[in-house]
């Protein structure tokens, strides 16, 4: 595979295969990585990645040589690691250059793998990345400033903080407004808010919220 540095990075993670429709978007410029079994959801949908990183303990071995055949640079790390393979994956994607980064493929599995994939998305170790997770038919994505969502009328959106507080959010076209106030770790009233109009703002000024959309029929299209 080439080594130009690319923008945008697909990690496929372990765990339930993407939904259908989740990789449609999926273009020639972004960077491909597979964390571990996750190579196997990439085949399943004929991409070729261009790297395969984990400890490699749960990927299929034709799944693996079917990669490096193809050209896929291969990251091997051991078994007794102090990180998930996806937590690796982040980091190769930022070592290559990557500012954006989708993870598709991360739910289901085992409850403590998906409960760390999903603090791990918001993680201060990654903050200079923007980071959107695919999971199932819902997108999730970290916000730490600001985010334009767009989707029809009645489109539940969830704000969660995660590893704090967020201070003094703000929103404009969802149903249930917040000016200028804080939500805390736990607390559930950013639980199923809705869209109001096609477009809505999300802002804060401090913290980090991880806005859900489950069930997004208008996810953005924007690999």
């Amino acid at each position: 595979m080439d080594n130009k540095i690319r923008t945008t990075a697909v990690i496929f993670a372990g765990g339930d295969a993407p939904a259908p429709g989740t990789l449609a978007d999926i273009t020639p410029g972004a960077l491909l990585i597979a964390a571990d079994s996750g190579l196997g959801h990439a085949h399943a949908a004929g991409i070729v990645v261009d790297v395969v990183v984990g400890d490699l303990d749960s990927v299929d071995p034709a799944d693996l040589d079917a990669a490096i055949a193809a050209g896929s640079t291969v990251e091997r790390h051991p078994v007794d690691k102090d990180a998930t393979d996806l937590e690796l994956a982040l980091a190769t994607a930022r070592a290559r250059g990557a500012r954006r980064v989708v993870v598709v493929g991360a739910g289901g599995g085992r409850l403590d793998h998906f409960l760390a994939n999903v603090l791990l998305l918001a993680s201060p170790e990654f903050a200079d990345l923007a980071i959107e997770a695919r999971i199932g038919d819902a997108t999730a994505t970290v916000v730490r400033d600001a985010i334009e969502i767009r989707g029809r009328p009645g489109n539940l959106v969830t704000l969660l903080p995660l590893g704090g507080p967020a201070r003094n959010i703000r929103t404009r076209g969802l149903r249930w407004a917040l000016d200028g106030e804080d939500l805390l770790p736990g607390s559930s009233r950013g639980v199923s808010n809705e869209l109001d109009t096609s477009t809505a703002q999300i802002t804060l000024d401090d913290g980090v919220l991880l806005v859900v959309r489950p069930g997004d029929p208008t996810r953005p299209r924007t690999f």
